[in-house]
């Protein structure tokens, strides 16, 4: 072999084995790409509610710390279960597509009735708020207080809105009807504003939603809390501690727990873009911009709850507990 054809045989060797290096090495060491495209977030409701200005005001924030904007999809339907199976089918595990939704009501969907996928096959890992679910009724009302809710209740059967039957608000006011002895007939009206609508228009005698969609509403009261704290009590004077006043046995029910979610098979995947996904989430939290997006949304910075995958699971762990003991209550 002359010196030439030498020089291009080992020069071709010397590529072969570069690229099988680079094959072999794990994706670890590329994890500086990520992003290499637009995020994409599933969101399984309709656009211009609570889940929607949370993700707005969060994202707008990470999308800088992440150096890459988000899109949003969104996916109302069959309370939640829409958006879950499109993600469950149709997004990427390469971590890149994530689902933003609020736990409770979609853990308590999975209670209710089992999803078509596997319940291990995603999993929550960062946590933004914690909104208390509450009791309302119209300023309009001759009802002013929980407790002339219930007598009320007692003498007939009371219309309570309701954005989802399967919903951390909906348990709370069941739990409360089945202490008390009073009535209720829950009636689902698909999303915080038409639940408020229907409460304001008397359609319904009252409602139940996180307290933030309704708290600042001209025409609406709320008062009760499904807590054991109320720490807005400037704008929610007349609401009183329903677990503790009246003795319900349950934990704080956070109404709105929204969170992102992605699929577990991303994280086994990819675990230094998924740790890239928290370490930059951290930084949203104390970063000034951040509370500032949530005050422009409306949204109290009290109920600013930052968490990830030890304190989702420890909050979905607790939600399906409660929703297995009332299940019966939630399907009717």
């Amino acid at each position: 072999m002359n010196k030439l054809k030498r020089r291009k045989f080992l020069q071709y060797s010397t590529a072969i084995a570069a690229g099988s290096i680079v094959g072999s090495i794990p994706s670890i060491a590329f994890g500086s790409n990520f992003p290499s495209r637009k995020m994409q977030a599933y969101i399984p409701t309709r656009a211009g509610g609570g889940a929607d200005r949370n993700f707005r005001a969060f994202s707008g924030v990470w999308s800088k710390h992440l150096g890459i904007k988000f899109e949003p999809k969104f996916y109302p339907g069959a309370s939640g279960r829409v958006g879950y199976e499109t993600y469950m089918d149709k997004a990427s595990d390469d971590c890149h597509d994530l689902i933003f939704g609020n736990m409770g009501p979609e853990v308590l969907n999975w209670v209710v009735k089992k999803p078509t996928f596997d319940l291990n096959a995603y999993k929550y890992f960062i946590q933004v708020d914690a909104d208390p679910g509450s009791i309302f009724i119209s300023t309009k009302s001759k009802m002013k207080t929980v407790e002339d809710v219930i007598a009320e209740g007692k003498k007939r059967t009371l219309t309570v809105a309701t954005s989802r039957l399967a919903h951390p608000a909906s348990l709370g006011i069941l739990v409360l009807a089945q202490k008390t002895g009073m009535k209720i007939n829950l009636i689902p009206l698909s999303g915080g504003k038409n639940t408020r609508n229907g409460v304001l228009t008397g359609e319904t005698d009252l409602g139940v939603l996180p307290s933030t969609t309704v708290m600042k509403r001209k025409g609406l009261n709320v008062i009760g809390l499904f807590d054991e704290k109320n720490v807005l009590k400037k704008k929610m004077p007349n609401a009183i501690l329903v677990n503790t006043e009246y003795k319900l046995g349950l934990p704080p029910l956070p109404a709105g727990a929204r969170a992102f979610g992605i699929k577990t098979s991303a994280i086994e995947k990819h675990p230094e873009r998924y740790k890239k996904l928290i370490n930059s989430a951290k930084k949203v939290f104390t970063d000034e911009a951040y509370k500032k997006a949530v005050v422009k949304s409306k949204a109290p910075l009290e109920f600013i709850s930052e968490g990830y995958e030890k304190e989702c699971k420890a909050y979905v762990e607790n939600i399906t507990k409660v929703g297995q003991e009332y299940r019966s209550l939630l399907s009717g």
